[in-house]
């Protein structure tokens, strides 16, 4: 009997093992713990870093919200959440929604808009009335019922990327996503691969893609943008979640390192990674 039992932890452990060290499983990780706002700053236009004006940002029934109950008016006070780590070679996942009534105040292309934050500068680099921060942004649009209106779009507020091999320095461009009315969750992702290329994919489609994000040379504050970021390129940086003045929910944030120990002979190296970063690397005893 004492053979069996033995047996039995030997290959119970194996197994445990085999899926730990799996280096085509995928470890997602989850930035929203569905519970809190740990492990995020928040910094929202005229108020300080982490001030909660006028609770703007909280989690609701295990949903993530930017919420505007508590605004009689929308004055300016856009707003963004951080998470507390920079990437450079990832994918970001969201599941987002619009709902209820824009905020009074708020303007017209405001309506059913947020956005992911790319490649961002850090919360604390913002200044206090900063509206948004230097970044790419994926923007996420809900539909009016009326009319054509994508998501999963790009906005660059003070950056620029390469579109068909050639600068492409206007605020926005729509992508070929369809459009979401009413508040249906629809799922963002996105695929970031330093300052090489970045794509955007709507409910699994691929609906725009890029390359070689940078900062826009024409802004005043790029001198300083460059010594924040370290260069004109944009490698790494924040991600953040915006609010814009119309309530909007995310139950889903989470992300996919892609870059890591990449030596097959370490027990957390993965297949997926495209980039390498073997200061990571651990090995078995």
């Amino acid at each position: 009997m004492k053979n069996y039992v033995y047996l039995f932890v030997f290959l119970l452990i194996t197994a445990c093992t085999s899926v730990k060290n799996d280096p085509n499983k995928e470890d997602w990780i989850q930035l929203f713990n569905g519970k809190d706002l740990t492990g995020w700053d928040i910094k929202i236009a005229g108020s300080a870093l982490n001030e909660n004006f006028n609770n703007t940002f909280r989690v609701k029934d295990g949903v993530l919200t930017a919420s505007y109950d508590q605004y009689q008016k929308f004055n300016g006070e856009y707003g963004h959440i951080f998470y507390k780590d920079k990437f450079s070679y990832y994918k970001i996942r969201v599941q987002y929604r619009f709902v209820g009534q824009q905020t009074p105040g708020g303007a017209g292309w405001a309506f059913r808009n947020s956005g992911i934050m790319l490649h961002g500068q850090s919360a604390a680099s913002m200044t206090k009335d900063q509206s948004f921060p230097t970044s790419i942004e994926f923007q996420l649009l809900g539909g009016s019922g009326e009319g054509e209106r994508p998501t999963g779009n790009l906005c660059t507020p003070g950056t620029n990327v390469v579109m068909k091999d050639s600068l492409f320095t206007p605020h926005c461009i729509n992508s070929s996503s369809k459009t979401f009315n009413g508040d249906q969750w629809v799922e963002a992702e996105a695929v970031v691969l330093g300052d090489s290329a970045i794509t955007h994919l709507i409910n699994g489609d691929t609906v725009l893609s890029y390359t070689k994000p940078q900062l826009d040379e024409r802004e005043a504050t790029y001198p300083e943008m460059f010594t924040h970021f370290g260069s004109k390129m944009l490698k790494e940086g924040s991600i953040s979640l915006q609010g814009e003045s119309h309530p909007v929910e995310f139950r889903k944030v989470e992300l996919l390192n892609l870059k890591g120990c990449m030596d097959k002979k370490a027990v957390n190296y993965k297949s997926y990674f495209v980039e390498s970063d073997n200061s990571q690397c651990k090995y078995s005893k």
